[in-house]
């Protein structure tokens, strides 16, 4: 897949000011600070796209990309993040359960776990929900560059383990190296092709 347009649509911070149109959704959801803005401005090879921070919890709404006018991808508020307020946690959480339970359109989800990391009893919740759902989802491993590739295969064989799924749904991804960008590029295009 080429990627020829690719624009901020807005931030949605209740369902009335989610897209109205039909267009297949592609949410990307993870921790806080897991690399989900640096994923979606890699992957679409666009800079700025997306607003990376060193400081986590920043994106506070959910964020809709339209990418090639054929498909959004959906940037939800990072969970996990200790330093906020209790009233902000459950906001965010709202925020985002309210999206998955009420989107039409959402078609594939992206998990994003930061390779280094054992996944939290958050993302756990996640995954479960994908499979209540019958939600198709892929498991992205970020910040693979970090780790040699015996690390990454360890990474790969526990998040297997964990989530009970077959190492075919599970990305190893660098921003850096520029990993991982042509498999997520295969997702976005088998979904729009549904």
């Amino acid at each position: 897949m080429k990627i020829k347009t690719a624009e901020f649509v807005g931030s949605a911070f209740n369902e009335s000011q989610y897209p109205k149109d039909k267009i297949p959704q592609i949410a990307i959801v993870g921790k806080s600070n897991v690399g989900k803005s640096t994923l979606i401005n890699t992957v679409l090879g666009r800079k700025n796209l997306a607003k990376v921070s060193s400081t986590p919890g920043k994106t506070r709404g959910i964020n809709f990309y339209l990418v090639n006018r054929a498909f959004y991808i959906v940037d939800l508020p990072g969970y996990g993040y200790a330093k906020v307020s209790k009233e902000m946690k459950k906001q965010w959480a709202y925020n985002i359960e309210t999206f998955l339970n009420t989107s039409k359109n959402l078609k594939h989800a992206l998990l994003l776990i930061d390779i280094r990391r054992e996944p939290t009893e958050d993302d756990f919740m996640m995954v479960n929900w994908f499979s209540f759902k019958n939600l198709p989802f892929s498991v992205v491993l970020t910040k693979a560059d970090k780790v040699n590739k015996s690390e990454a295969n360890k990474a790969i064989e526990n998040i297997c383990r964990s989530f009970n799924i077959s190492s075919d749904r599970v990305i190893v991804f660098s921003a850096v190296e520029k990993t991982g960008i042509s498999e997520i590029l295969r997702i976005f295009e088998e979904v729009i092709e549904k």
